[in-house]
């Protein structure tokens, strides 16, 4: 079949919308008495950062700012340009303001990649009032964005499309006689669309480029007549697609969803989270490293099993690889979510961290160092120390091991679940010991 040659922009491209009223999603910004149609209905455009997954429309909805403000539209990409190109479109925006006062959007696509000086750049320029600036990231502006350039901006969340909205572009591409689809007949069964739509995940570009992909294939010039068959969709669009970005702000959100179902004894939800983690291509070692620090972390003593198994798990998906060890990582997960809750070691160990960076090298009490040597025991190391195992309880009631300063403090508070329960209660008992000796040392 020969491709449709007529064409020469992307579907993307073509298709973008021309006014606010054929753009797709974002109704919390967009509808009724919402920040961003206020602003664009009120004539007050302001610098602003667009901030959301790749294809929810961030560029669109630039362009269609710039139209409806009767502004200048310049756009730059962060990724090929640096402070030059900046001056450059800084001079020509004072200039075009001078002459026909005509207002500049300065659009900039990935602006988390320019450096601290490149974004320092926009500063003055954005106070003066020569150029709105509109900035495009997929990354979170509060991890990649310098403070001072927040302070002159407001940020504005962009969400996925839902299926219904993906559903509304496909059938507006498909029946777009200028720019899309409308000249020819395509049967595209509607369980087809759905499929489509199910796989751009939320990715209005994704979603077109794909339709794309499938039209030039399946429409010939000469007839128009055509249809879009379950054969032909699987032998042109047989990848899954599914946001993740590696190491990026999507990637983090996701695992600490996992880790907070687990928390939250959740086992179903921890469960999707970690199966959309390894759909979309995430590595089973890292969540098997995370689900340890869980054991740790959620856990504790309240189930030590909890760690042992994360470990096996761990070692299960280096040995053996996939998908028996995402298998044996899904029972750690599941175990983890249903096991007796403590974090009273992690709260423990965080504490006398805190202690020791505030409180510096406090000397180490003398019966608590080690006499190796005879100069060493004449100089009192280890005098007085009392071997535990030889006192009743294998206890020395009334002993202390803290250095001087901090004789008394507690940090481990074991919680009345699971195997602390028992913890809780033999603590308990030897601090009764230990109150037995105080007593009685203070009636002498």
């Amino acid at each position: 079949m020969s491709q449709i040659k007529y064409q020469h922009q992307p579907l993307a491209a073509r298709i973008r919308p021309s006014c606010l009223n054929g753009y797709f999603g974002q109704e919390h910004l967009l509808g009724k008495n919402k920040p961003v149609r206020l602003a664009i209905e009120r004539g007050l455009l302001h610098s602003m950062i667009f901030w959301g997954p790749p294809g929810t429309g961030k560029t669109t909805l630039a362009r269609l700012l710039a139209e409806s403000s009767k502004a200048h539209f310049e756009s730059l990409s962060a990724v090929l340009s640096g402070v030059k190109d900046i001056r450059a479109v800084v001079d020509a925006a004072k200039e075009r303001l001078e002459k026909s006062y005509r207002p500049t959007i300065l659009f900039v696509d990935e602006i988390h990649r320019f450096n601290k000086a490149q974004q320092d750049a926009f500063l003055p320029h954005i106070e003066e009032g020569v150029v709105t600036l509109i900035g495009a990231t997929t990354e979170n502006p509060s991890f990649e964005l310098n403070n001072a350039l927040l302070s002159r901006v407001r940020v504005y969340v962009l969400k996925s499309l839902t299926q219904d909205d993906l559903l509304k572009l496909l059938d507006h591409a498909l029946s777009n006689k200028e720019r899309g689809y409308g000249n020819f007949s395509i049967q595209f069964p509607a369980i087809l669309k759905q499929h489509l739509v199910e796989l751009s995940d939320g990715d209005a570009r994704l979603l077109l480029n794909m339709l794309e992909t499938l039209v030039d294939e399946v429409v010939d010039v000469e007839n128009s007549q055509v249809e879009v068959t379950q054969e032909i969709f699987d032998a042109i669009i047989h990848h899954q697609y599914r946001r993740f970005d590696q190491h990026g702000e999507y990637f983090y959100d996701q695992i600490s969803a996992l880790h907070k179902s687990v928390r939250g004894s959740d086992p179903d939800a921890a469960l999707y989270w970690f199966a959309r983690m390894i759909d979309a291509g995430c590595d089973p070692l890292y969540v098997a490293r995370r689900v340890v620090r869980m054991a740790s972390e959620d856990v504790g003593n309240a189930d030590p099993r909890a760690l042992q198994l994360a470990l096996n798990a761990w070692e299960t998906q280096e040995r053996l690889g996939s998908p028996e060890g995402e298998l044996a990582i899904a029972q750690a997960i599941v175990y983890l979510a249903c096991a007796a809750k403590s974090n009273a070691v992690y709260l423990a160990f965080n504490q006398a961290m805190a202690e020791v960076k505030s409180h510096g090298s406090l000397e180490i009490p003398l019966h608590l160092r080690n006499a190796p040597t005879k100069l060493m025991k004449q100089l009192d190391y280890g005098k007085h120390y009392r071997y535990a195992h030889d006192e009743p309880n294998a206890y020395a009631a009334g002993e202390t091991y803290f250095p001087r300063e901090l004789v008394g403090t507690t940090y481990y508070y074991p919680v009345e679940r699971g195997l602390e329960i028992k913890i809780k209660s033999k603590l308990d008992y030897l601090k009764s010991l230990d109150q037995k000796v105080k007593e009685k040392k203070s009636r002498c």
